[in-house]
This record gives structure tokens, sequence and C-alpha cells, in this order.
């Protein structure tokens, strides 16, 4: 039993020595790189159009709340110089009135707001799988064994290729603008 134990301590040291000088070398052939998504989804053409677009989707709505925020201005304006001549009856009418449109100009601030983020969220998802894609197929067409993203403390631009992936993303980009 002893004489088995020995040999088996001894193939299994072996086997980690074998791995310790093997997997130093097979790492040295791999060809990695590193990617800043965040940075690339910042920098990337996509992102100003979806921002552009998403701008001139709530365009309208953001007009309707200025429009509804200047009836408020001026309508407190006017019932404030008013004021001293109004009678009671009229008084209080007017301040419903005041609050009765503060209150909505509110509540259409609030609806707009998170619609907007919602639309925000959406659209910011969207150009994460986007970009997602994007690294992938830029992987792939450069022989690319791992890349790595989030996470990295320390990368050299030995194997930094955001800036090279922002390239690809930008000519596909002209590339299916141009169609």
């Amino acid at each position: 039993m002893k004489f088995v134990k020995q040999h088996v301590v001894k193939a299994v040291a072996g086997i980690a020595l074998v791995c310790a000088f093997a997997l130093p070398a097979a790492a040295q052939e791999m060809k990695i790189g590193v990617v800043s998504l965040p940075a690339l989804i910042e920098r990337a053409p996509q992102t100003k159009a979806a921002m552009d677009a998403l701008g001139e989707e709530f365009a309208p709505r953001q007009r309707e709340f200025q429009a509804k925020q200047k009836e408020y201005e001026d309508l407190a304006e006017k019932i404030q110089k008013d004021l001293a001549v109004m009678g009671e009856t009229e008084r209080r009418n007017a301040q419903k009135e005041v609050r009765d449109l503060e209150r909505d100009l509110a509540r259409m601030q609030t609806e707009f707001q998170e619609d907007l983020n919602l639309r925000q969220n959406e659209v910011y998802g969207k150009l994460q799988r986007d970009m997602l894609k994007e690294v992938q197929g830029f992987a792939e067409a450069q022989g690319y064994d791992l890349i790595v993203g989030d996470g990295v403390l320390y990368v050299t631009s030995a194997v930094n290729i955001t800036d090279d992936v922002l390239r690809a993303v930008e000519a596909n980009y002209q590339a299916t603008s141009a169609r």
C-alpha cells in the first residue's frame, strides 16, 4: 500500500510539474486582447446616432412640457398682478387653477422623465449588445483567443485593442449607413 501511495504521489507531482511548464508556453502562443466596453460605447458613432434619434423622439413631448410650463408661469404672473383687484371667490378659483396647472406640470415632468429613462436604458442595452457582437466579430476576424473586458486593473497598450475595435466599428457603421 505504501508503495502504491508513493507512485501516485510521484505521478501527481510529475503531472503538476509538466502542467506548470506547459501552461506558460501555451499562454504565450495565445492572442489576448483587452477592450474597454464603456469607452467603446461612449465613442462609437452608433451611440451618437442613437442619442440623436432619442432626442428627436422626445422633442415633441419636451416642447409640450415647455409650453405648459410657460402657460403656468404666465398664469401665475397674471394672478399675482391682479390679486389686489380680485374678489374672494375669483381669487380662490385663480389659485385653484394655478395649483391644478402646477400638479399637471409636475405629473408631465415625472412621466416624461420616467419614459425617457426607460427608453435610454433600452437604447443603451441594445448598444451594449451590438458592441459585444462587434467585439466578437473583430476578435474572430483578427484571430484572438481571448478578449477581456470590464474588471481589468492594468493593461499595456500592446494588448489594449479598444481603439482597433473602435475603428472597425466606425467602418462597419459607415458601411451600413451608406446603404
